[in-house]
């Protein structure tokens, strides 16, 4: 068990590393600077935990012992609940500095807790926020439909942590390091259950915010010509071309069809089961495919900077996401397919 821990240690913080460079970046999180801040904490937190626990376990340094480890435990359940609250609850204008301080309260006071009651009160804190989490989950039951292999890996990575918490709360009645050796395999299948999750979406937290977004506001299209807008919408892509603009957002796209930007973020949920940017990198993509074939001596550069992409890696990255292969690839592929 002790050299499955170390592997999953391993993979953990190089799992963290590769997150806090690809996932985490300014783009992903557009007007959600805490989530993305708080989503960096966590993996740094998460990084200096399995740090010790390597040293635990392979080396016989008592580092989960010391303070820097007690005020790491309390700083995960916390730094996750900041991360999660922008994308699981509405945007609060003026959000209350006072409450978001509170959440630092067990990371300053932990110092000063006996060690033998630091781990214990740390999980007994985490068991507070994981319930916090499920009933924010529970509220969004009927928005899950669109989010099926996501939730039920990101509901395993929450019955990890419930487990967790329970051996926490055991954790003197366990012997020697198994229950550091157990934590330390939780933490790495959690990153391995994430890194799949992203694997399958890796626009998961903006298409998740976008949903309960439209899910916590009440209707704003009770006088509005859906059937109208869908058939302006659909002749804007596809006649228009208006996804080739590298620019176009929520807003702008708003604009051109007399709406709102929350009448617009309602109409594609409700209507087409999907949020703007997945919406958006689907007829990019839908556009790039049809390039690909008609096009094959444009490199595939050219071909994603012509639907929209900015880069070359968003379009490798959104082409795996919605098609499950390259653009390369793709393309190899069907020229095979018409070949007699």
């Amino acid at each position: 068990m002790t050299s499955l821990a170390l592997l999953l240690i391993g993979f953990s913080l190089f799992s963290a590393l590769t997150l806090a460079l690809t996932h985490f970046r300014r783009e992903h999180y557009q007007g959600q600077a805490l989530s993305r801040a708080m989503g960096l904490v966590l993996l740094l937190a998460l990084s200096g935990l399995q740090s010790a626990h390597f040293a635990w376990l392979y080396l016989d340094r008592p580092w989960v012992e010391t303070v820097p480890y007690h005020m790491t435990l309390f700083a995960v359940a916390p730094a996750f609940f900041l991360f999660s609250q922008p994308l699981l609850r509405p945007q609060v204008p003026g959000r209350n500095k006072v409450a978001l301080l509170g959440h630092a309260l067990p990371f300053a006071v932990s110092p000063l807790l006996p060690g033998e009651l630091a781990l214990p009160l740390a999980f007994i804190v985490g068991a507070g926020y994981l319930s916090w989490l499920g009933r924010s989950l529970y509220a969004l039951r009927r928005e899950r439909a669109g989010f099926h292999q996501e939730m039920l890996l990101l509901g395993s990575v929450f019955a990890i942590a419930v487990g967790v918490s329970v051996l926490g709360l055991s954790q003197q009645a366990l012997p020697d390091k198994l229950f550091y050796c157990l934590y330390a395999i939780s933490i790495g299948v959690a990153f391995v259950l994430v890194q799949t999750t992203l694997g399958l979406r890796p626009q998961l937290s903006a298409e998740v915010r976008e949903t309960v977004q439209t899910a916590y506001a009440s209707s704003t299209l009770t006088n509005v010509d859906c059937d109208t807008l869908l058939v302006k919408l659909a002749t804007l892509m596809s006649t228009d071309r208006i996804y080739a603009d590298s620019e176009l957002n929520l807003r702008r796209l708003a604009e051109r069809l007399g709406l709102s930007t929350h009448q617009l973020s309602e109409l594609i949920n409700a209507r087409l089961g999907k949020g703007f940017s997945r919406y958006l990198r689907e007829q990019r993509i839908d556009a790039a495919k049809a390039m690909l074939c008609a096009e094959p001596s444009a490199s595939v550069l050219s071909v994603g900077l012509g639907v929209g992409f900015t880069s070359q890696s968003n379009f490798y990255e959104a082409f795996r996401e919605i098609e499950g292969m390259t653009p390369g690839q793709y393309r190899k592929l069907n020229a095979k397919l018409r070949t007699p």
